[in-house]
């Protein structure tokens, strides 16, 4: 999987409190994950608190805290004050994502077999088939969250990323 972010596209917010300032993961589900998936968690988190931009349509005031997790083929978005306090779920079908996360896991499984012994071009093609599936969740995810949360791209290319390590079941 890819944390890497479209450097074309870098939009980042002036207004501080438009951002999420802790985000979690519901591991309740996950058996084991191994340890190229658990880089790119740490990896994604760790960009998305350093760099974000994300704020639910509302009249709310963040920064905000995020709990992501699946549930009955949902993606549930807790989102809460840095308090605590509830503002609201967001829920998400999973079934959009379904082709494009079996597409990207397919192109990532290729990509890590290439890189032990592939040509640099051939990895380097997979890789941008890679980043464009990445790309393609992204997109879908921003559209998905139109009307309900405003994301950046950069921000929906690392939230892709968490929802593909939710989909990983052991």
């Amino acid at each position: 999987m890819a944390a890497e972010e479209d450097k074309d596209a870098p939009e980042t917010s002036a207004d501080p409190t438009q951002r999420l300032t802790e985000i979690t993961l519901d591991d309740s589900s996950v058996v084991r994950r191994s340890p190229e998936v658990e880089h790119e968690r740490a990896v994604a988190i760790y960009d998305l608190l350093e760099d974000n931009v994300f704020y639910p349509v509302g009249d709310f005031a963040g920064p905000y805290h995020l709990h992501l997790s699946i549930s009955e083929n949902r993606l549930l978005w807790d989102i809460r004050t840095e308090e605590g306090k509830t503002l609201g779920v967001v829920t998400l079908p999973l079934l959009p994502f379904r082709r494009v996360v079996k597409d990207y896991f397919a192109v990532c499984e290729s990509y890590y077999e290439a890189i032990k012994t592939a040509s640099p071009a051939k990895i380097e093609a997979i890789d941008m088939g890679r980043r464009g599936l990445h790309n393609d969740g992204s997109e879908l995810l921003r559209d998905r969250l139109e009307g309900k949360i405003e994301i950046d791209f950069p921000t929906a290319r690392r939230l892709f990323t968490l929802i593909c390590v939710l989909h990983i079941r052991g």
